[in-house]
């Protein structure tokens, strides 16, 4: 198994867009042929747009984009942008007198990072298509992950920047690849040692607060929805899927979630996973979705490595005590 970019993908482009200086933005990942796509959302407070589309039981077959966006609910406006873009390259699904693009979108909650007042919008969702044109795709506090933070059970004053984490892997001709959006209310794992990368911090003296045992003390308490979470990616491979397969894939990539996220999947978060197949490779849907999970837990840790300092919270980076394994 090797490591490979995801723009090693003949099938699929991605692109970013973002206001660093409000602190928010969004990322697409393009099929211009289409793809079969699946999804699995597990979180408590999603933010989603033509998920019920996905359903093995519903009529479309294929879908043309996925959207991840910052900006909660009203970054659904974002997917309107994609939708424009793509009909003017011609791409959608043809419905006689029109092509209407499929665009099924995510959002997390990152209001309270940045400007609250400016959310990815129609605009911004155009111009993280223009860029996917490009060959070049970044990580870290960009797109979807700009205004990302994690470890909030404690508020946002003990909270560190999350980001938007991507990794892929190439095991034979088979390729599975993530890109992630890492925004959840507890904190960053390392799977291999259990460490604590990114989370929940006290700044005098410095220490990781831990906010699975930081939840747990709140048993009695009603948590706040408004403190601003919930990490969203998409799982991208070349094995031919069905729509039912390509949920089964997202289910399993949760798995990546659970191993690095803790916790994960709380009533605070809408943790939401797509699946986009797009070859037509013939293979073990277990061993697509075993890959899916690692690339995913991959993806997570680098969204946390990768990001830079923004709107005063400290990033992984920053913390001498943090040796990268």
């Amino acid at each position: 198994m090797e490591a490979v970019k995801i723009t090693d993908f003949s099938d699929i482009r991605v692109g970013n867009a973002q206001n660093l200086i409000a602190a928010t933005g969004c990322t697409v990942i393009i099929c211009p042929k289409g793809a079969t796509a699946g999804v699995d959302v597990r979180g408590g407070a999603p933010g989603t747009r033509e998920t019920d589309l996905l359903r093995p039981e519903n009529y479309v077959e294929k879908i043309h984009a996925v959207l991840l966006s910052g900006g909660s609910a009203f970054g659904l406006d974002a997917a309107g942008g994609v939708m424009q873009y793509l009909e003017e390259k011609g791409i959608g699904f043809d419905v006689g007198v029109a092509k209407v693009p499929i665009v099924p979108s995510a959002v997390l909650f990152d209001l309270p990072c940045g400007d609250a007042r400016v959310r990815p919008d129609k605009a911004m969702g155009y111009q993280a298509c223009v860029a996917a044109e490009g060959e070049t795709f970044l990580q870290g506090s960009v797109g979807a992950g700009t205004g990302a933070t994690v470890g909030k059970v404690f508020g946002m004053e003990h909270a560190m920047k999350g980001g938007l984490g991507v990794y892929c892997v190439k095991l034979g001709k088979l390729m599975v690849g993530a890109v992630v959006a890492v925004n959840c209310l507890g904190d960053v794992i390392d799977p291999a040692n259990g460490q604590i990368l990114a989370g929940a911090i006290q700044q005098e003296p410095f220490k990781f607060l831990n906010s699975e045992a930081g939840l747990l003390q709140q048993c009695e308490k009603i948590g706040n929805p408004f403190a601003g979470n919930t990490t969203i990616g998409a799982v991208i491979t070349n094995a031919q899927l069905t729509k039912a397969q390509a949920t089964k894939v997202a289910s399993m990539a949760h798995d990546g979630y659970a191993r690095t996220m803790r916790p994960a999947h709380t009533m605070l978060d809408g943790d939401t996973i797509f699946t986009l197949s797009v070859g037509e490779l013939q293979t073990d849907i277990s061993v697509v979705g075993v890959l899916a999970a690692y690339v995913m837990e991959r993806a997570v840790l680098d969204a946390v490595w990768e990001a830079t300092p923004l709107a005063g919270f400290k990033t992984a980076k920053e913390l001498p005590i943090i040796m990268r394994n």
